[in-house]
């Protein structure tokens, strides 16, 4: 179960403070959405956990043919332009945005927002906060989103200023020109 807690007005955390928050509790995995909420996440159960691993090898191994970029994992918290601190369950980062981070942006939360995510709704999450969450990463400069959802067997995917189109599983979607020639069967 996702856990929210308000913290306007009271609190305003600035992204040092919630990265020095993170670090000082490692054992939570912890978002801040652009509007100041702490999200507090549970772990994944096995099936969830799998599925995430096996689309991150997809792209992985797409990425490790193509090298036209960096793959990042769910554990990985990106500082996005726009306010928010997220981690999506797979990201991807073209190669020249990446190196034009300092050492220390690589270190920390880097901040950026990846060109592509998948989300994968775990039979725990809301389909409402995710949906929200794909719409601030599109604002802070996503060019592909896909929000996978197992419960209702359909895949939405997310462009930016294009409506979200809405797939039922299973699909067989494309990278686009984003992820040149990576294609992938989602059942």
């Amino acid at each position: 179960m996702t856990t929210v807690l308000e913290l306007k007005p009271l609190i305003n955390l600035t992204s040092d403070d919630f990265y020095q928050l993170c670090q000082v509790n490692p054992d939570l995995s912890l978002e801040l959405s652009r509007n100041g909420e702490l999200i507090i996440m549970s772990p994944v159960g096995g099936e969830t956990g799998n599925r995430e691993s096996e689309l991150n090898f997809h792209v992985s191994l797409w990425n490790r043919q193509t090298q036209l970029g960096f793959v990042f994992s769910s554990s990985t918290v990106f500082n996005l332009p726009n306010g928010g601190n997220r981690s999506p369950d797979v990201a991807w980062v073209k190669k020249q945005k990446w190196e034009a981070l300092t050492i220390e942006e690589k270190q920390k939360f880097p901040p950026i927002c990846p060109d592509f995510v998948i989300e994968l709704r775990s039979p725990s999450d809301r389909l409402a906060p995710l949906q929200d969450k794909m719409q601030e990463y599109l604002e802070a400069g996503l060019r592909l989103g896909w929000l996978i959802n197992p419960q209702d067997n359909t895949v939405q995917v997310y462009r930016p200023q294009q409506p979200v189109e809405i797939f039922n599983l299973p699909v067989c979607l494309s990278g686009e020109d984003i992820l040149p020639d990576f294609n992938l069967l989602i059942e």
